[in-house]
């Protein structure tokens, strides 16, 4: 049987795809790639050799807790300029939080509306003043519902390096 190895690209769909796509390529440093020849407005990024974000405009809804999870190489200065652009969103998943591996997790949502996880690598040390942000909280996010169906564990990461 075949399986999934890695995910080869993320597609959001977007309202502006200029603005959208100055937001991936400026903000979060993504480089734009050739898309092929299609009849709709779209852009391709690269994120490493193997992975890409693909964005299209359509006039679509937006996903209130669907999002595509981003490793930043230094989580402190894009927490506070998300802070500072009023894009950080608390409210699918609750406030930015240190995992418990250690990795940073903020959420933000995109000029579309689409939910954009930013998360540090596990030994990432960030800014002591982002605990103190009212952002911040400690622990993981808790969704009230007490269903504890799937697989756990006490030592899960977002990274298998």
């Amino acid at each position: 049987m075949a399986r999934a190895i890695r995910i080869n690209h993320v597609t959001l769909i977007v309202d502006n795809l200029e603005k959208a796509g100055e937001f991936y390529a400026n903000e979060l440093g993504l480089e734009i790639l050739p898309a092929f020849k299609f009849d709709y407005p779209v852009m391709f990024f690269k994120f490493n050799e193997t992975q890409q974000l693909h964005i299209s405009e359509w006039e679509d809804t937006t996903s209130f807790r669907g999002h595509i999870c981003v490793q930043v190489d230094d989580f402190n200065p894009i927490f506070w300029r998300m802070k500072e652009l009023g894009v950080v969103d608390i409210t699918p998943w609750g406030k930015v939080r240190r995992l418990p591996d250690g990795a940073m997790q903020m959420f933000v949502r995109d000029p579309s509306g689409n939910l954009v996880e930013i998360s540090s690598s596990p030994t990432y040390e960030p800014d002591p003043a982002i605990f103190d942000d009212e952002l911040y909280a400690d622990g993981l996010y808790v969704s009230n519902r007490n269903d504890f169906r799937g697989e756990r564990s006490e030592n899960a990461t977002l990274y298998h390096e």
